[in-house]
């Protein structure tokens, strides 16, 4: 049976950076879903979707009868034989004040003169409800990354080998320009060029002619050996911050030769590590169809 979560509490501890973690999770997100609205909600085939991992839903005190309703909705909600986890974010009251002036946002709670006395009366209001919650996360002092990773290792249950990070490695050619999406670039024109060998010129990268030829370079094993290090080193920093697309752009003149082998061996390596990277020679084919 697929996780259903409730994501509630105070207005301005991160409900929205919370749901966003859940739809990166493949979960279906509904925000400001009406408590009364559930039952049936969860009666409708779509959970049933191999590709949604589960139901996340944000309820809190735009709803105006959120918290009167509360409890007879998440009886009613039991007793259809659904397991629902109940996250309550809260942060200080100086952590909200603060936000709230950033976003220049209404407090739901509008009858109070004041923003800290609406922030005050929301605190008291919610008190019982936080007390039904399984999970109680206090967001002061985390930005968006941080909680957004506290989030995926909850809903993850601490497995650390889950990643949502998407890594493409990509060959180029520098006379067509670096891909725009590109996160870490690297030039291999220092490398000789198999284009100047007349047996090599007319193969590609993928070959076992011009791999030959590169990768036996001594200059070559050198840089895979320091490069292929540093990517270890970096691709975990890359996806602590939750970074969805990592990519890696390798380029030579052309994108036809050297590009082309090295982002091979690197998604070899990659691949090895069950990282799971995609591999695309974006110019490989490009000199030809010019010609």
């Amino acid at each position: 049976m697929q996780k259903v979560y409730i994501i509630t509490g105070l207005s301005g501890s991160g409900k929205t950076t919370t749901i966003q973690a859940f739809e990166d999770a493949f979960f279906y997100c509904v925000d400001n879903m009406p408590l009364e609205l559930l039952p049936k909600f969860l009666d409708l085939p779509l959970k049933e979707s191999p590709e949604i991992k589960g139901l996340a839903f944000v309820m809190d005190m735009r709803s105006k009868n959120f918290i009167s309703n509360y409890a007879a909705g998440i009886s009613s909600i039991q007793a259809l034989g659904i397991s629902v986890q109940i996250i309550f974010l809260e942060a200080d009251v100086d952590t909200l004040l603060k936000r709230y002036s950033q976003t220049r946002r209404q407090h739901p709670v509008s009858n109070e003169k004041t923003l800290l006395d609406n922030i005050k009366l929301e605190i008291k209001m919610m008190l019982p409800i936080k007390q039904t919650a399984h999970h109680i996360i206090n967001t002061t002092g985390y930005n968006v990354h941080q909680l957004k990773s506290l989030i995926l290792d909850l809903i993850h249950e601490g497995d650390k080998s889950i990643s949502l990070t998407k890594i493409n490695i990509v060959s180029f050619g520098f006379k067509y320009g670096i891909p725009n999406d590109a996160d870490l670039v690297v030039d291999m024109r220092f490398l000789s060029n198999p284009y100047f060998i007349p047996e090599l010129k007319n193969q590609d990268g993928e070959s076992q002619a011009v791999k030959q030829f590169v990768l036996s370079n001594d200059e070559t094993k050198l840089f895979l050996e320091k490069y292929l290090n540093l990517l270890d080193y970096l691709i975990p920093l890359y996806k602590r911050e939750n970074k969805a697309y990592l990519t890696f752009a390798i380029g030579c003149t052309g994108g036809r030769h050297r590009s082309v082998a090295i982002a091979r061996r690197i998604f070899e390596h990659l691949n090895k590590k069950g990282l799971n990277p995609g591999l695309i020679h974006r110019d490989i084919d490009r000199d030809i169809k010019q010609i």
